[in-house]
């Protein structure tokens, strides 16, 4: 009787086949049990670090306060990880006296100088994690740490650097990440690196100015986006200068900068900028006009009114809805244009304020001849402009 192996060998071709199959279900279940052997673990690991930090949780005033002693699970990596995680995560939602009492814990136990050697011994995900954690523990004594780890050449390295020395939000943070791109330029993703200046120079944003004079293009426009985010009264006068730089981007941030800082000639100056031969500036500097709330505007705000492009005519129109008691003169001096799409992109911002009928009824109660008032009823009834020869004169309330 002939065996099930001299059987395969007189198949000949379809035995490779038939081998090849057994191969694959034999890799499946392999597979299948690798993966149910796994999650069975997390699955114990889970529950087991549930339970733990429960059990810690009710202990853990004592724990903060140094009643526990740190020595009972400072040598125990599974404890330690856990009562480091629940500190960092009660840190970013603590008040003041309660983010003085954790950064106490972090340091007497010595938390923080442990990720501050992890950060500088460690390689990998083990080194990206403790970059991290320092930047949540917010201390300044891991600043030097993540200044060495953003001049290393694993870019994931230089990002985690990054992204803790963002989170510590602090100005000494924001020189150590502004010296190092004076050194080695722009070579991480530049919206994490806005992001992390934003943060760290909220509280000091004059740090940017004198590193804009000298940076390169690349990096003078990403400095430019943050001032604009970060700029306050205190900047009044740089900004001023900034709105005459050669640099497109640069005058758009001093442009949206000078809403924020308001200084005595931001009028003035931003009509400068509303009238720049690139779009993005003029629509940044009437978007700025607007929120200066200032009647002074008004005339800036008809001119860019008329402009070729149809953002700044909406982002001009939306401003001028907003002078409520000024709507009847300006919507005179809107007429009085003769820019048929100014006048489309006013109507549509008045539609959505829903101010159509309290401009009806300014109008009427405002000083126009009968001939101004029907022809600017007939306007804004109609939407469409009337070819007239009388002049509209501006009304007074």
């Amino acid at each position: 009787m002939a065996s099930g192996f001299s059987i395969l060998h007189k198949l000949e071709p379809s035995a490779f086949v038939f081998k090849a199959i057994v191969g694959a279900i034999a890799v499946d279940i392999l597979l299948l049990a690798f993966i149910l052997l796994r999650r069975s673990y997390r699955m114990r690991y889970f529950r087991k670090r549930d339970a733990r930090v429960f059990e810690l949780r009710q202990q853990w005033d004592a724990l903060i306060s140094g009643e526990i002693p740190y020595q009972t699970w400072r040598t125990k990596s599974f404890d330690r990880r856990i009562i480091e995680d629940m500190a960092l995560d009660a840190f970013e939602a603590a008040a003041a006296d309660q983010s003085a009492r954790l950064l106490r814990f972090l340091r007497t136990s010595g938390l923080i100088e442990k990720r501050i050697w992890t950060a500088r011994s460690a390689k990998g995900w083990r080194r990206r994690s403790a970059l991290v954690a320092l930047g949540r523990t917010r201390a300044p004594e891991g600043i030097p740490a993540l200044s060495e780890a953003l001049r290393d050449r694993d870019p994931e390295a230089r990002n985690a650097a990054l992204r803790g020395l963002g989170r510590l939000g602090s100005p000494e943070a924001a020189e150590e990440i502004l010296n190092w791109l004076a050194e080695s330029g722009v070579n991480v993703p530049v919206l994490p690196l806005q992001n992390a200046l934003i943060n760290c120079c909220r509280e000091r944003p004059q740090i940017l100015l004198s590193y804009l004079q000298l940076a390169s293009p690349q990096l003078r426009e990403v400095l430019a986006r943050v001032l604009g985010e970060v700029a306050s009264p205190s900047l009044g006068s740089e900004l001023i200068g900034l709105a005459d730089d050669e640099l497109p981007e640069l005058r758009a941030a001093a442009a949206r900068a000078l809403s924020n800082a308001q200084p005595g000639h931001a009028v003035e100056v931003l009509g400068e900028l509303s009238r720049d031969p690139i779009w993005f500036v003029r629509l940044r500097a009437v978007v700025a006009i607007g929120k200066l709330y200032d009647p002074a505007a008004v005339p800036h705000l008809i001119n860019a009114l008329t402009d070729s492009n149809r953002l700044v005519r909406m982002r001009a129109a939306e401003a001028l809805v907003d002078f409520k008691s000024e709507l009847a003169s300006i919507f005179a001096q809107v007429v009085k244009t003769g820019d048929r799409y100014g006048l489309h992109a006013f109507l549509a911002a008045l539609e959505n304020a829903d101010l159509r009928k309290r401009l009806d009824a300014d109008l009427r109660q405002a000083a126009f001849s009968d001939g101004e008032l029907d022809l600017l009823l007939a306007v804004l009834s109609t939407g469409k402009l009337a070819t007239t020869s009388q002049p509209i004169e501006t009304a007074t309330r």
